[in-house]
């Protein structure tokens, strides 16, 4: 179960808070978001009516990249394409031990949606804790640039495993692989075995999608 610290972080991150004390990439921008834009809850039927509100946080996070130095001009030789997955393009940083990753938040309704659901899996799952790179433009599109350790395992991860482990966190199967917290309002989507690893017996989640449900307001079940 969760530790009142991370209780205390996720309600924080749930209701729209400004969190002050983190000076890491990902929580800066998230709150340069949460300053300017309203945290709201996932609708996923309303994707298409936000979309004026992701185009002008599109806007705003590329004039802050620019204004921060973190918009890159091009992918860095030195990355080796691996794959695209269903949101990220993801590339082999050798030097690193890590790999990177392109992703222009197709799955969230909002940029805000997405930071929240980077700096949720920062907290849950800090073993494979998102790096905020930068930022880069492909063909007009703006894509966040994500640095993750790069977790290498001959093992396929056993789908009842998952189960267990995030039940006993909190999280209850609703359908599939997709997962619900009633305490903090959270989804979880899509945790199967290619989202999972499993290495020397521990489960590394390397891909996970958040929505919150829950309104800025909302009484939530702290711990």
């Amino acid at each position: 179960m969760f530790s009142k610290d991370v209780c205390d972080k996720l309600e924080n991150i749930i209701q729209g808070v400004v969190i002050e004390e983190s000076q890491d990439t990902c929580t800066t921008v998230r709150n340069h978001l949460c300053s300017r834009y309203t945290t709201s809850a996932t609708v996923k039927t309303a994707f298409e009516s936000k979309q004026p509100v992701k185009k002008d946080q599109a806007q705003y996070l590329q004039q802050l990249a620019i204004a921060s130095g973190l918009m890159l001009p091009a992918i860095p030789s030195e990355w080796a394409y691996l794959t695209r997955g269903g949101e990220s393009s993801v590339y082999l940083n050798v030097g690193n031990r890590s790999v990177i990753k392109l992703n222009d938040a197709i799955y969230y309704a909002t940029w805000l949606e997405y930071f929240n659901s980077l700096l949720i899996h920062n907290l849950l799952f800090p073993n494979t804790s998102y790096t905020l790179i930068g930022f880069m433009i492909i063909e007009d599109v703006l894509y966040a640039v994500l640095e993750q350790p790069f977790i290498i395992s001959s093992e396929t991860a056993d789908i009842q495993a998952i189960k267990e482990l995030l039940e006993f966190n909190g999280f209850r199967n609703t359908k599939r692989q997709d997962y619900f917290n009633e305490q903090f309002g959270l989804i979880l989507e899509d945790m199967h075995d290619e989202n999972v690893i499993l290495q020397q017996g521990s489960l590394f989640f390397i891909d996970t999608v958040f929505y919150i449900t829950a309104q800025p307001g909302d009484n939530l079940k702290i711990c």
